[in-house]
């Protein structure tokens, strides 16, 4: 390490020490630093608590940004401007290794040094700044593109969607629907919102939309403006869950910037978004333990290649600066190695998207439950009942053996298995099964109504409501509920009852559901489910037919009106 040059700074701080005038030259020049450092600390706090910066939150941050170069500029170039008129340096020359130089010459040099400092390390904010603006562009786009089709969000006023587009029926009629019931539907304004919402057997919707105004995007913007705007003025009028009056640009935040707020709603599937809902702080901390992406390190790497040319520019040999450290490079990279693993892994792993938080996997060792947090370090890895949490170094995770229960199914299988008496006829069985299929299909939904079943055809839409969503996504051709005879038991006839829910956990709920829904149905057809022992009758097993039989009616009835699936229609193959 001594043997590195310093350059032209070795000779310039000895100037430096010897000169009266270019120390208070120097002096004045940290002190207008500190100032301008001040002076854009407020600055910048000041923009924080501005309404514009909540509701432009990237020019903010660029105005931000781009004031600290201006004040640079303008204290340099006063500098500068009092150094050539000979006010802080005399005109005594210096000898500098074999040159003679000017103190202003040398005074200039520094000046330009910080000068281009400056402007490096603003350049190198400005950047990202702009990479992340085009990015949150993106998925403004992709958020209106999911947007249409939905057919708009449930937080739109006066129908947005329809103000912008208009359905236009298909000229061919579909293969589900009469050419009588077709052209009946078209002449009612019901008609036409049913054949909207239309589904056919294979889950595709029918007709097509037309644009209303010439920039549906444009104005779909304009909308969720005027949503943001209502939302931060609920925050600082108190018209929020707290109560209370939520002061821009304090710390924790209480008020989402509008890109912050836009990603809540994603995350939420566009539902409104309450103000005060959350805790203070509550976007930060949430983020907490990401590491920084490519353009976050992005800065970093700008600033030292100009902190590299500056030295480079003051004389210092970089080729043995890069010789002398290079060794201490090596030692670190030993050091950190599993580190180092750790975060290359995390990389392949946002990178592939082998699983994402929220997302249901199961590893190897056999812990099963949701992706918490992944970190460059560890993953945690939350039990589905909360009692407790799982913490993998992340490198493990690559090589590890990972079921994900989460991506890329839609369709989850819910099992329910019943015995029932051998004196209950199982063609009956079956069509009581099915009917608690049916039902369960109607009638299990989540805390906001909708349905956990896949459907066909959401049967919300009979009622000229929008589809909850239990009808899309559906790749495959399904027809439920499935019923199974599986086998003759000790003591039982043994059934099966499937259903596909959207989910891995809508599964339990809907599976709790279908058995009291089972137990209503067993209850009113009198089928029996056994004990599980041995009965010795004597005699008793004529009456107990003879009370069985009393039901065949209404059990018969049951089959005509539902029939019993895909059982008895021929030696298919099975599932």
């Amino acid at each position: 390490m001594s043997q590195i040059s310093a350059g032209e700074f070795e000779t310039v701080s000895q100037l430096i020490a010897s000169s009266e005038s270019l120390q208070i030259a120097f002096s004045i020049m940290i002190i207008g630093i500190i100032g301008i450092t001040i002076g854009y600390r407020k600055f910048s706090y000041w923009v924080g608590s501005q309404k514009f910066y909540y509701q432009r939150p990237h020019a903010a941050r660029f105005l931000r940004k781009a004031v600290l170069p201006v004040f640079a500029i303008v204290f340099i170039t006063t500098m500068n401007a009092h150094i050539q008129s000979g006010i802080l340096l005399g005109d005594d020359s210096m000898i500098v290794g074999d040159e003679e130089m000017l103190p202003q010459e040398i005074f200039a040099k520094i000046l330009n040094t910080f000068n281009i400092l400056v402007i490096g390390y603003t350049i190198s904010h400005l950047i990202p700044i702009s990479l992340t603006k085009r990015e949150k562009s993106k998925l403004e786009k992709e958020d209106f593109d999911n947007w249409f089709e939905m057919r708009g969000f449930v937080d739109d006023k006066d129908d947005l969607f329809h103000k912008l587009h208009t359905w236009v029926p298909p000229k061919i009629i579909p293969e589900d629907i009469t050419e009588d019931e077709f052209k009946k539907m078209l002449t009612t304004k019901e008609g036409m919102w049913n054949l909207e919402q239309f589904r056919t057997a294979k889950g595709n919707a029918i007709g097509g939309y037309e644009k209303l105004v010439d920039n549906p995007f444009e104005e779909w913007k304009k909308s969720e403006r005027s949503k943001y705007e209502k939302y931060y003025q609920n925050c600082i009028s108190g018209n929020n869950q707290s109560g209370r009056k939520l002061k821009p640009g304090i710390k924790p935040d209480e008020i989402f910037p509008i890109d912050v707020w836009r990603e809540e709603k994603r995350v939420n599937g566009y539902e409104p978004l309450i103000p005060s809902s959350r805790p203070p702080g509550y976007a930060k901390k949430k983020r907490e333990g990401i590491p920084k992406s490519a353009k976050q390190i992005l800065p970093v790497g700008i600033f030292i290649a100009t902190i590299l040319g500056v030295v480079a520019w003051w004389g210092v040999d970089l080729i043995v600066l890069a010789t002398a450290t290079g060794g201490l490079a090596i030692g670190l990279g030993l050091a950190l190695q599993e580190t180092m693993q750790n975060y290359f892994a995390y990389i392949l792993i946002r990178k592939d998207k082998i699983f994402v938080e929220g997302e249901r996997v199961k590893l190897d060792t056999g812990y099963n439950g949701y992706v918490h947090k992944i970190t460059p370090r560890v993953t945690y890895i939350r039990d589905a009942l909360n009692e407790s949490i799982g913490i993998i170094p992340t490198r493990q995770l690559v090589n590890a053996q990972v079921i994900n229960y989460t991506q890329g199914v839609k369709m989850v299988p819910a099992i329910v298995d019943v015995g029932v008496s051998y004196l209950n006829d199982p063609k009956q069985v079956s069509a009581i099964l099915v009917k608690v299929g049916q039902r369960a299909m109607n009638e299990v939904v989540d805390g906001k109504g909708r349905h956990l079943i896949r459907q066909i055809r959401c049967p919300y839409l009979k009622r000229n409501q929008s589809s909850c969503g239990c009808d899309k996504d559906i790749h495959v051709d399904i027809n439920q509920p499935v019923v199974r005879f599986n086998q003759f038991n000790d003591s039982a006839l043994d059934f099966s009852l499937w259903v596909y829910v959207r989910d891995y956990g809508a599964q339990f709920k809907t599976k709790t559901d279908m058995r009291m829904i089972m137990y209503e149905e067993f209850k009113r057809y009198d089928i029996r489910i056994p004990w599980p022992i041995r009965t010795v009758y004597k005699g008793d097993e004529k009456r107990e037919q003879e009370e069985i039989d009393k039901f065949n009616t209404k059990r018969n009835e049951v089959i005509d009106k539902y029939g019993m699936g895909d059982i008895g229609r021929g030696s298919g193959e099975d599932e």
